[in-house]
């Protein structure tokens, strides 16, 4: 008997992704995402298994799609400041792109789902070792200002996503009305938006020039 076409564990992933930011690891019936797929159940259990396998496949894949992109993008330069920025502009993007479906893993994780717990131990240090090693390096070069790595990395944490995560949530709240949220949106979402808060952030983080001493005026006192 011939397999079954491999598109079919594909459009259970996608129909996954679609329902897993409303549902969660609790609530996300096999049943409702082979109908939504359009898959037969048996399909599921062919592919998969198991509902856990299931979870954890969805999220370790939309986590590898952003992994592969952070690693094309971040070490293109020589300047290790320029690959802090290219990675922290693959992050916020991914994030900014995927923020409900993040948001879920996150929430999830903090109320002690094992596969959302599970799947941010053994992913979070890995984007985390790429930011670390060029802000090192950075260090190391000089430019960077030599701060304990966990406060240099906070720094660039919270300045590049609490504006997406908390901002994007009140925008889509319905909290405000449609422009103030579109208007919020535009401020804090956008691609020029990260891109001005990652510059914000290096800027702060980076090794300042000692200042030139003033010389002395020649006039009275």
């Amino acid at each position: 008997m011939p397999r079954p076409s491999r598109n079919l564990d594909q459009a259970l992933l996608a129909a996954g992704r679609a329902l897993f930011p409303e549902r969660g690891c609790a609530g996300l019936s096999l049943r409702e995402v082979a109908d939504s797929a359009g898959v037969n159940l048996g399909m599921f259990h062919y592919h998969f298994g198991s509902r856990e396998v299931f979870l954890r496949t969805l999220m370790q894949q939309a986590y590898e799609e952003m992994f592969a992109t952070l690693t094309l993008e971040a070490g293109r330069d020589d300047d290790p400041v320029e690959n802090l920025r290219a990675a922290l502009r693959v992050l916020g993007r991914f994030l900014r792109d995927n923020r409900p479906f993040i948001s879920r893993i996150l929430a999830d994780a903090l109320s002690g789902e094992a596969c959302a717990r599970d799947f941010m131990r053994d992913n979070g240090p890995r984007h985390l070792a790429v930011l670390q090693k060029y802000a090192a390096e950075g260090q190391q070069a000089g430019t960077l200002q030599a701060l304990p790595m966990p406060q240099l990395l906070g720094t660039c944490a919270g300045a590049l996503a609490m504006p997406i995560i908390v901002g994007g949530a009140i925008a889509q709240s319905g909290a405000l009305p449609p422009p103030a949220a579109k208007m919020l949106e535009a401020t804090l979402l956008s691609d020029a938006a990260i891109d001005q808060r990652i510059d914000l952030v290096i800027a702060a983080i980076s090794e300042q020039p000692a200042p030139t001493p003033r010389k002395k005026s020649r006039g009275k006192p």
